[in-house]
């Protein structure tokens, strides 16, 4: 982190800086004994909050880290959130209660996109801010987002520097003039709408499920639940190398399986749950047929252990025992675990009881993995950790068996099923748009279609050119005009009047009288040509068209359209009736075609055949502005019957027929 603080390169990692304010030049050594303090203090003040959260790969931790270049010492950390975004956002609420709860500490976060709360609120960022000269702008102070404005001009503001402002300088600014440099309120808004509900949103993440489960997986995920993580993590990733150690369990075996209740994150569940596999037969796994009522807790159950199995296969049962005594001789333990007392953790437990000695198994994990984190070298891999607690914590099988009978019911799982209608909320969400109103069911029995046929006609009077036909614009859309007078007058006042122009080829009226009679009269003969020639050509395409009319006449395509007589209302007399019997006795009059009739009717036809899904009626009307109710009826034939109505008032422009969408009776 030197020059600009450089952004994570990690994919799907979080890092999350710490410094100390006022930044006052102090001894090494007392400030790196200042920032020890301040990491006991806030792990041990989250800790109700943190110990007992499930995190997909690393969970959230502090270490000190030294001075470098101009970036002063402070306290660091870098956390792993692998496919499960909400970790990374929940990082984001840690982080911004520590300086709330804090008031003299800024902290800084950013990912492998780097400064990603601006990507959140990228609609409402100011036009001057852009990745270029983002860099050291953006941190967390007393509670609150600040972002380091730039000044207009260089020098304008004589505490603002004019380009991205250096650590040391970020810090100066934000302990002189904290209120200045407050991000807005929709920024604010946009970034605080993503951590929106925690801690109480802790428990709303997790999916509790019944597993059936060998003895020694339920006893270890009895002391360590988070194991499930890197269980979950090991079966999902599996290759078919891991494949091999689940031929045959060694460590696991299906014998001592038991039915048990397992909390995962809906992530963790989700992915466990999605992948399809068959055990193979050497392993003991035999699952029940499908419609068993406990087929999803075997499947569960086989899963789960196989990513166990896994894990413990990756490691020697005999690795160096070192590595188990690196918390206890940490001189951080017994102060952290003082602390822990005064912050009533134990919940007035009493102490060494089955519950008391549960919540301090938690504690030394949580104080391993997130404050006093060993060395890669002395670290211990999940699989070491499950062999550990194996060989030291004993069980009896015959106990957890009679646990089955006392087990708290599943969750419902139904949040995996996806309705499109929650989709395309969820998209609407993250665009930001308002979702649309739906239509009711008096608005789709009574829908009017004219909208479909006039939008139709109003798209294909449209001019194209070579960059595509023009879409009709929706009523909120205001047209771009250009008035080239106003703008020339404009330049005019700007730079002056412009001087009379005189040229020797100018014609006066007195040039125009002395024109040549021949060529007057040329030019008048050639307008009269060219009138002709249009005439001409106009009487052609009539021509052709009664052609084919005439031909068209002789066959069964007349047919498939339909004609306004076939949509003339039943409620006419019954003298208009035969009136038009007698018309059409002759033959000699074809009745014309209803083309906004068939126009709608195909169009529907078209929306109807695409089953829900995207298609050219959908797209093209959706363009256009309509929308359309859904189609309610799952019949083959079209959903709605259509007529043509006279309406009782006509309109301004003599147009006194209308389109209405009606419902089947």
């Amino acid at each position: 982190m030197e020059e600009n603080m450089k952004l994570a390169t990690v994919e799907d990692t979080v890092e999350y800086h710490l410094f100390l304010i006022p930044d006052e030049p102090r001894d090494p050594e007392k400030h790196k004994e200042i920032l020890q303090k301040y990491i006991e203090r806030i792990m041990t003040h989250f800790a109700p909050m943190l110990v007992p959260y499930i995190w997909q790969n690393q969970p959230f931790n502090l270490k000190y880290k030294p001075g470098k270049g101009d970036v002063p010492a402070h306290m660091f950390g870098m956390t792993k959130f692998g496919d499960n975004i909400e970790d990374e956002w929940f990082i984001v609420y840690v982080v911004k209660q520590i300086t709330k709860e804090f008031p003299e500490l800024v902290a800084r976060i950013e990912d492998n996109d780097g400064e990603f709360l601006l990507i959140e609120a990228a609609d409402f960022l100011p036009k001057w801010l852009d990745p270029d000269n983002s860099a050291n702008r953006v941190f967390f102070h007393q509670g609150e987002l600040c972002i380091i404005p730039a000044p207009r001009k260089p020098g304008a503001v004589s505490w603002l520097p004019s380009t991205p402002p250096t650590i040391p300088q970020a810090l100066n600014i934000i302990s002189t003039h904290p209120e200045k440099i407050l991000a807005s309120d929709s920024i604010q808004a946009a970034v605080n709408r993503r951590i929106r509900g925690y801690p109480e949103k802790i428990q709303a993440s997790l999916h509790r499920a019944h597993c059936f489960l060998p003895a020694g997986i339920v006893a270890v995920l009895k002391q360590r639940p988070r194991l499930v993580a890197a269980g979950v993590q090991a079966f999902y990733l599996r290759d078919p190398i891991d494949l091999r150690a689940c031929r045959i369990f060694k460590t696991f075996l299906p014998e001592t399986r038991i039915m048990a209740s397992v909390s995962f994150t809906k992530c963790l569940y989700a992915q466990l749950v999605q992948q399809k596999f068959v055990p193979d037969r050497r392993s003991g796994y035999k699952m029940p047929p499908p419609s068993h009522p406990q087929y999803r807790a075997h499947e569960l159950g086989m899963k789960l252990a196989h990513g166990f199995e896994i894990l413990c296969s990756k490691c020697s049962p005999h690795f160096s025992d070192s590595k188990k005594s690196v918390m206890t001789t940490s001189p951080l333990w017994a102060g952290f675990l003082e602390s822990l007392k005064k912050n009533d953790y134990f919940k007035g437990l009493i102490e060494g009881s089955a519950q008391y000695q549960a919540r301090l198994e938690m504690a030394k994990n949580y104080f391993q993995l997130s404050v006093n984190r060993p060395e890669s070298s002395l670290a211990l891999s999940p699989g070491e950790e499950i062999l550990t607690l194996l060989q030291n914590t004993p069980f009896d099988i015959e106990e957890l068996k009679k646990e089955e009978a006392n087990l708290p019911p599943e969750d419902d799982d139904q949040w995996l099923d996806l309705s499109p209608d929650q989709l395309d909320q969820l998209l609407q969400e993250a665009a930001g748009k308002k979702e649309a109103e739906p239509i009711s069911k008096k608005e789709e029995q009574n829908y009017d279609l004219t909208q479909v046929s006039e939008s139709m006609k109003a798209f294909i009077s449209k001019v194209s050119t070579h960059k595509g036909a023009e879409l009709p614009r929706e009523p909120s859309e205001a047209p771009i005009t250009f008035d080239a007078d106003s703008f020339l007058n404009y330049f005019d006042k700007i730079l002056g009047p412009r001087p009379h122009e005189s040229d020797s080829d100018d014609l006066d009226d007195e040039d125009f009288e002395c024109l040549d009679s021949d060529d007057d009269l040329d030019l008048k003969t050639q307008g009269t040509g060219e009138e002709a020639s249009l005439k001409g050509t106009l009487n052609d395409l009539k021509s052709y068209m009664a052609q084919m009319d005439q031909e068209l006449a002789n066959t069964s395509i007349g047919k498939s359209f339909t004609t306004q007589k076939q949509m003339e209302p039943l409620s006419q007399t019954t003298s208009n009736n035969s009136d038009e019997e007698d018309s059409g006795a002759g033959g000699s009059v074809m009745t014309p075609v209803d083309v906004d009739l068939n126009l709608v009717s195909n169009i529907l036809e078209s929306y109807s055949s695409q089953a829900g899904l995207a298609g050219p009626a959908s797209n093209l009307l959706q363009s256009m502005g309509v929308q359309l109710p859904d189609n309610t009826d799952h019949r083959p034939t079209m959903p709605v019957r259509i007529s043509r109505l006279r309406k009782e008032q006509g309109s301004q422009h003599g147009r006194d027929s209308g389109l209405l969408f009606q419902a089947p009776n």
